[in-house]
């Protein structure tokens, strides 16, 4: 205990407006603080922008905290539109979690953050633990691919500052955990902190390669209707997700090829594939469908750079091998050769000559559910549950 009580630990997001891999990690930390550190209160969460919508049980029981941002019509829509305000907002939100500690100590905050939420600031005393996802991409590699037209500009124009705002936030954090090995060097080399890598947790009780699909009936006939041997591509359909680049391999190797997600790029790709006799578009999935697909198709594609991508390892975990562009997260996740097969250059032809060559999935069922097997939520549990006592210093926590 601390000063005999137990521990007060808060939470902090970017914002809750959908279940994505960053959720995913927030429900991990929500429900290992219940577990191991309770308190008659249940924690609060400190965020951006909140929509009110369900994310996850353990998530919506806790009270949120949310900064003015989230007052702007629609902002939870429009809330790349607010970035120059972000700093703003998490001033109001530093102040708010300044004025709860001051009634109920706080004693450490765990956030998880790839924008603005790590630079909430602190009281002296309270430890802050960041899980970054990556610096924010948009200030510091990316910006070309996040805007364009008068979006785009306005991000050329502001970026400058923003960035210094950026890096000063950093340095007020405690402890930073990065998601991957390029997630640890980005966080070195642009803010010059050291990090230690954590990484995210994956549902690998439920994404198995074996067991009923539970599914609805639409699912079901959907589903039936797909032919055998696809490719299949989840994710969401941005420009930098390079979900074309997967549409112009299948072409190119006529092989049949499956796309579940949505976003921004749905149009463009209904465009180019309005005559294919091998692409099919499925729009968002359910849990159930998504397990499914994973089980049936030959191979996941995946060829953009992610700072992790959980996908791969869902698809890893029901046995199916990775077609993976061979930077970022994908080094961490896909071993060449045994559980997929990694490609050099981001290009239709690359990818589809990686096809050629990815090991048959019957080969590397096994390989791949045991690869995947060492990024489980139990994985992450233990590894974030040292973190936090190491940083409390060394509080007693509840067995598992």
């Amino acid at each position: 205990m601390i000063s005999g009580r137990q521990p007060h630990i808060a939470l902090a997001h970017d914002w809750l407006v959908g279940y994505r891999g960053g959720e995913g990690v927030l429900d991990c930390h929500a429900r290992l603080i219940a577990k191991d550190w309770p308190r008659d209160a249940p924690p609060r969460i400190y965020t951006m922008f909140d929509n009110g919508k369900p994310i996850t049980p353990a998530i919506d029981r806790l009270p949120r905290r949310v900064s003015f941002l989230n007052g702007v019509p629609g902002a939870d829509r429009a809330r790349r539109w607010l970035l120059p305000l972000y700093h703003a907002g998490m001033a109001g939100i530093s102040r708010t979690f300044a004025q709860d500690h001051a009634k109920d100590p706080i004693d450490l905050v765990l956030s998880s953050s790839s924008a603005a939420i790590h630079a909430l600031r602190v009281p002296d005393g309270v430890r802050h633990i960041c899980v970054c996802f990556t610096p924010p991409r948009y200030l510091w590699e990316l910006g070309d691919q996040y805007g364009q037209g008068m979006m785009g500009l306005g991000l050329r124009v502001c970026s400058p500052a923003l960035r210094r705002l950026d890096y000063r936030a950093a340095q007020h954090v405690t402890t930073y955990i990065a998601i991957s090995t390029v997630t640890r060097e980005r966080i070195r080399n642009f803010y010059g902190r050291d990090s230690e890598i954590v990484f995210p947790p994956v549902r690998t009780e439920y994404f198995t390669p074996d067991g009923p699909d539970d599914l609805a009936d639409e699912d079901a006939k959907r589903l039936a209707a797909l032919p055998a041997g696809f490719l299949f591509y989840i994710g969401a359909l941005e420009p930098y997700k390079k979900a074309d680049l997967a549409v112009e391999a299948a072409e190119r190797l006529k092989r049949p090829l499956v796309l579940a997600g949505s976003g921004s790029q749905l149009n463009r790709l209904r465009e180019m594939t309005g005559d294919s006799k091998y692409v099919t578009l499925l729009g968002r999935v359910s849990d159930p469908l998504l397990r499914a697909l994973y089980r049936k198709a030959d191979a996941l594609l995946f060829p953009q750079l992610e700072d992790f991508g959980i996908v791969a390892l869902e698809a890893q975990a029901c046995g199916t091998p990775v077609v993976a562009f061979g930077v970022g997260g994908a080094l961490d996740t896909v071993i060449d050769g045994q559980t997929g097969i990694l490609f050099p250059e981001q290009a239709a032809h690359s990818l589809a000559d990686a096809i050629g060559r990815c090991p048959a999935k019957s080969g590397v069922r096994d390989a791949c559910r045991i690869n995947a097997e060492r990024f489980s939520e139990e994985a992450n549990f233990i590894a974030m549950r040292g973190v936090i006592r190491e940083s409390l210093g060394s509080v007693p926590a509840r067995s598992p």
